[in-house]
């Protein structure tokens, strides 16, 4: 299925070899960007939600976990691109975890789709990067937008922006223009959710007590 036709379907998702056993380089990479996206207390004071719900996910870096569709409404009338197929995230792009993660979600075989989650000044962006197997940009990538509001530790809601709104109607993806994606870390499961208010409604939850075996780097990555 053509790429561009993957983003009309609920997409917009919306993304060395490892096993799935915890070594102690392991915990200590995750422990260490843990500890990286607190900012100190003393230097800021109180800890904003934003920054909570990104050291809640980087507890998770370099680690990979299994997902599957919890909500996919209304019903597609054709097979989508996500039913029956193997999801994964992976969380990398761990550098600077306090300022940006990069989030892998690996649907099958495709490889296209990365989330990319940035600190702003007022609260949080995410960001959609699709790419071409060769690496190129796809026709539709960077999109997303910004958080609106403070949100909590364990969930932020990001409405779509202007500049994804411009970048829809140039393809012709009227659907799309009043998305809203969400996503919630809880101690157990992480949640990606794209919503609309006709009733449109897609969620993918990931268990995070089963790390599994690392899938292969995002294309153009």
């Amino acid at each position: 299925m053509k790429t561009r036709t993957l983003l009309v379907i609920p997409a917009l998702l919306a993304v060395a070899a490892c096993t799935s056993s915890h070594s102690d380089a392991d915990d200590a990479v995750a422990s260490d960007a843990s500890a990286a996206a607190m900012p100190a207390l003393a230097d800021a004071g109180a800890l904003q939600p934003a920054d909570e719900f990104l050291a809640h996910i980087a507890k998770h870096c370099g680690q990979a976990y299994e997902g599957r569709i919890l909500v996919n409404e209304p019903k597609p009338a054709e097979p989508d691109a996500f039913e029956g197929k193997r999801l994964v995230m992976h969380v990398r792009g761990c550098d600077a975890p306090r300022e940006r993660l990069e989030i892998p979600f690996h649907v099958g075989d495709d490889h296209s789709r990365t989330w990319i989650l940035t600190r702003l000044p007022e609260g949080l962006r995410l960001k959609h990067d699709h790419r071409h197997q060769d690496g190129s940009p796809d026709e539709m990538t960077l999109y997303g937008g910004d958080s609106r509001d403070a949100g909590s530790a364990e969930r932020q809601r990001f409405p779509v922006d202007a500049e994804s709104i411009a970048m829809f109607e140039k393809g012709g993806l009227n659907a799309s223009l009043e998305n809203t994606w969400a996503m919630e870390i809880h101690p157990d499961t992480f949640i990606y959710e794209l919503s609309r208010p006709n009733g449109r409604m897609f969620k993918v939850e990931f268990d995070l007590t089963r790390p599994v075996e690392l899938p292969p780097t995002p294309w153009g990555w």
